[in-house]
């Protein structure tokens, strides 16, 4: 019997071993370290296992639990044996299940989540960690030979994890799933554009879900409207046509698009108004009054105001609307220099939405050029037949062409294509007259109306010295020729022409009262008050229409007396 002291280690010296663990039981003689020997091992009293070598290496079951001992022998010398060693408790359990916890989950983007496992006793343990998606089967973390009994984690998603110990490995159950929500702590707020305090049903809108720090990660987004998830986004943006259904508080949440499991924390809210009814714009127009050249103010409105471009239509009463080209400004106010028939309406966004048209507003550009009536004549009274012609001056308006509208004592009377107008005059022509002119290529641009200036009209009167004006002069051209012929007569003589008259005359003399009358009254001026008369008297033809006759042929000198004298 060997005095040598022994006692039985074990390894792993785990306190407590799981069912199905390996465990290796060793009987050491203190001071025989090189002699070989042979042992066997008590539990609870029984010999239930020899040994060739010191140690014993089993795979426990919960039947294995018990106190040890053990005994060992000179391999060459049966008979020598040593004493039997101090217990050794050897406690057995079924396998463990991990437990899986997690710290914080509200982190920045970019930060790390904390997550631990442990099986209790913890002895020995390294851990294995797995982690998958709904959509996805779990995948085990490339962790190398660590203990890895924490790790930190910058995904959400569904983790577990499960203890590894021992050679060959014993693997505890695996920690129940635990889902691990992380909560970026990132600011989000709503923008929206475009950021109009007022939408109209079926403009368009784009709003944005911004993460403050989280502009390169790539996010899909829920909406609320009011307390309801209404959409989902695959990006940050969300652009959709409002109705006015669509008025409403919004909040956004995003998730990283790899990550549904990390999310934002919900974004304040944002309030959002829109009118069915579409607005209408609204003209208005600066003064009309301007010279020759000017131009006239316009403005459109449509309230609220924010966002509206403006569009402006222009007509005459006989054409059609025609759009200005005014590239793409603003355009809420305009210069204009022609009258006309005006409209507009506003227009914003993209694709773009417009309001409906102003009322139609008529334009009329009143020149402020001094406007006068000149006529021609210009004498103070005209006669029933004259003609005259009155003028409508522009001042500073020579070069425009006009066309001009007369008045007289208040009355419209005439229009004319230019500034003049000639007319011949009655008494009814009398009156106050004045004038406004268009220009001839803008009719709804017109001067005012000019003073007046007065014109007066008389009928003719027939008066005993004008008649003289015509007599006098013709009496004295007919005596003049009847004395040449006297002249004539005297010198030739001739008393043939005498007889030849007389009986010329009678023969052609009518025998009636009428022939008489007629030949005395177309002779009889010419014999009161004078002695003697010579008178060339032409040969008449039937219609009095011939060509006379050379007074050197066929002439006739005839004495011709008054009544009251004896004949030669």
């Amino acid at each position: 019997m060997f005095s040598n002291k022994v006692f039985v280690t074990r390894r792993p010296n785990w306190p407590q071993m799981f069912s199905g663990e390996s465990i290796t039981l060793t009987c050491e003689v203190q001071g025989g370290e090189t002699t070989e020997w042979t042992c066997e091992w008590r539990t609870s009293g029984s010999i239930i296992h020899k040994t060739d070598s010191k140690d014993w290496t089993f795979n426990v079951s919960e039947s294995s639990s018990g106190n040890y001992m053990c005994q060992c022998r000179s391999r060459d010398d049966w008979y020598s044996s040593t004493q039997w060693s101090e217990t050794i408790t050897l406690s057995v359990s079924t396998k463990p299940g991990a437990k899986l916890s997690a710290g914080s989950s509200t982190i920045p983007v970019g930060g790390s989540v904390t997550l631990s496992c442990s099986v209790e006793p913890s002895a020995g343990w390294k851990y294995r960690w797995f982690r998958r998606t709904s959509d996805s089967s779990f995948v085990e973390f490339s962790r190398n030979n660590e203990e890895n009994r924490e790790i930190t984690v910058t995904q959400g998603g569904i983790y577990k994890c499960d203890g590894e110990r021992g050679n060959p490995s014993l693997y505890s159950h695996s920690s129940l799933e635990n889902i691990i929500e992380i909560m970026f702590s990132n600011k989000v707020f709503v923008t929206r554009q475009p950021n109009w305090p007022q939408m109209f049903s079926g403009e368009s809108i784009t709003l944005t879900c911004e993460v403050q720090g989280g502009e390169t990660t790539e996010w899909t987004c829920e909406w609320r409207r009011s307390g309801s998830i209404i959409q989902w986004t695959d990006s940050k943006d969300w652009t959709f046509n409002v109705s006015e259904s669509s008025s409403g508080n919004y909040t956004c949440q995003c998730r990283s698009r790899d990550d549904w499991y990390s999310s934002t924390q919900w974004s304040e809210t944002i309030r959002l108004s829109v009118s069915s009814a579409k607005p209408r714009a609204k003209l208005a127009a600066g003064s009309s009054t301007i010279p020759v050249g000017g131009s006239v103010t316009l403005s459109c409105s449509v309230e609220p105001s924010a966002g509206w471009k403006y569009r402006w239509f222009r007509r005459t009463s006989d054409s059609s609307f025609v759009e200005f080209s005014r590239n793409n400004e603003e355009n809420r106010e305009i210069t204009v220099t022609q009258g006309g028939i005006y409209k507009c309406d506003g227009k914003r966004g993209n694709p773009s939405f417009y309001s409906h048209s102003s009322l139609e507003n008529i334009i009329e550009i009143m020149f402020s050029n001094k406007v006068f009536v000149t006529r021609q004549p210009n004498w103070p009274h005209i006669f029933s037949g004259e003609s005259i012609t009155l003028t409508c001056e522009v001042q500073g308006g020579e070069t425009t062409e006009w066309t001009c509208d007369w008045r007289r004592s208040g009355s419209i009377i005439h229009k004319t294509d230019n500034k003049d107008w000639t007319f011949n005059v009655s008494e009814s022509s009398s009156g106050n007259y004045m004038c406004q002119c268009r220009s001839r290529d803008d009719w709804y641009s017109s001067t005012q109306w000019s003073e007046t200036i007065t014109v007066t009209v008389s009928s003719p009167v027939i008066s005993s010295f004008p008649v003289m004006l015509i007599v006098g002069p013709v009496s004295g051209i007919v005596l003049i020729v009847l004395l040449l012929l006297l002249w004539r007569c005297r010198r030739s003589k001739d008393l043939s022409c005498i007889r030849s008259f007389q009986s010329e005359s009678s023969s052609q003399r009518p025998t009636t009262n009428h022939g008489v009358n007629q030949t005395e009254s177309d002779y009889s001026f010419l014999l009161h008050g004078t002695t003697s008369v010579y008178e060339t008297i032409h040969n008449r033809g039937a219609t009095g229409k011939e060509r006379p006759p050379d007074p050197e042929e066929g002439s006739v000198y005839v004495n011709v007396r008054p009544d009251n004298y004896s004949s030669a």
